[in-house]
């Protein structure tokens, strides 16, 4: 698994999540964001296109050497300077309140202790800061949400703790973070995996 996990994944995670439609979602979820932004999951940097011209810097916390390799070149044509600052979004090291906005997709689902990252994001980010998320999970529908709770060992296994039914508004209001915009649909695909979140939650004064 380990060789599986380290090169193989990211490149099938890096093709899943580079999608016309994704870049779509993307391109709504950064809207707005300012200033110097943590980027937690910052995969293989499918959202580095669609900074605004108002994000000074982005700090990344990424765990995967290879998908952060992947993302060289779209960080290179980017004019937002990228910094890799961390592997692990459980402890990031950065100081209290050091960045105006966060960012976050398709991470929610994988990080171990999903609490926690939500924690350190609160505590990064300075008071009034917003937070960006984009994410799939458990759907509304009984029969889908069935299939999910069917398929979640599987998908666990294959995509390195990815879990289908974890509810990223849930997880966002429970780390303390005041919803302001919530937008949930199914994206293209098959519907187990393609209930998307997509919102922007603010840190409280």
């Amino acid at each position: 698994m380990g060789f599986y996990r380290e090169r193989i994944l990211p490149v099938l995670v890096d093709r899943a999540c580079g999608t016309a439609g994704l870049r779509r979602w993307r391109a709504e979820l950064s809207s707005g964001l300012s200033g110097r932004v943590l980027e937690i999951g910052f995969g293989s940097g499918h959202n580095v296109d669609h900074y605004p011209s108002s994000v000074e810097r982005v700090f990344a916390v990424e765990p995967s050497a290879r998908a952060f390799r992947i993302a060289q070149k779209r960080i290179e044509r980017s004019p937002v300077p990228v910094e890799l600052v961390g592997l692990d979004g459980q402890s990031i090291p950065l100081p209290d309140d050091s960045c105006d906005d966060a960012l976050c997709t398709f991470a929610l689902c994988t990080i171990p202790d999903v609490d926690a990252a939500l924690a350190e994001v609160r505590r990064v980010l300075r008071p009034g800061g917003r937070f960006h998320f984009l994410e799939h999970g458990i759907a509304p529908d009984p029969g889908v949400a069935a299939w999910q709770h069917r398929l979640e060992p599987l998908q666990r296994r294959l995509a390195d703790g990815c879990h289908l039914t974890r509810d990223p508004v849930y997880l966002v209001r429970g780390a303390g973070f005041v919803l302001d915009d919530v937008a949930q649909r199914y994206g293209v695909g098959p519907k187990p995996w393609s209930w998307f979140t997509r919102g922007v939650a603010v840190n409280p004064e």
